[in-house]
């Protein structure tokens, strides 16, 4: 009888040696290959890690801020902008810029906040006032102790 199996009997056909074999023997390269291509994929594709929220750092210190500057300081992962007014106001933003998130600065020369990649203007309240920006720099609340001048989100 084909494949081994006794008539009327309910039992389905005997496996042979050489299938066991050949079974055990592509499973364990299957198994092999596995483990060596898992730490390759883990490598090549990280685990998100999340970041530790940041709600205030110290942005720098008052001294080292002269009117009509800005400074750029890290907040967390993003850059931050700290302007000290021509009359001596102490103002922070996020430095993302609006449009395609790129690092604002503060220009002196026209006491307003530039973008370099568009040419897009902010005043010095953050609101966008020409070019492609759609919407106004976040506003960060700044507090000075001392000469330390702390930012913190949401103003």
């Amino acid at each position: 009888m084909a494949g081994g199996a006794m008539p009327g009997s309910n039992e389905g056909p005997a496996v042979s040696r050489r299938g066991l074999l050949t079974w055990l023997l592509g499973t364990s390269l299957g198994a092999t290959l596995a483990a060596a291509l898992y730490p390759v994929f883990r490598f090549v594709i990280p685990p998100e890690v999340g970041e530790a929220p940041v709600n205030r750092v110290l942005a720098g210190k008052l001294t080292d801020l002269p009117a009509n500057s800005g400074k750029i300081f890290r907040f967390g992962s993003r850059p931050g902008l700290l302007v000290r007014t021509p009359d001596g106001a102490v103002r922070a933003f996020s430095a993302t810029c609006t449009h395609l998130n790129c690092t604002v600065q503060y220009r002196p020369d026209f006491q307003n906040i530039w973008c370099a990649c568009h040419n897009g203007v902010y005043d010095l309240q953050g609101k966008n006032i020409s070019g492609p920006p759609p919407r106004p720099l976040e506003a960060y609340k700044v507090d000075v102790a001392g000469d330390d001048v702390y930012v913190t989100r949401g103003a």
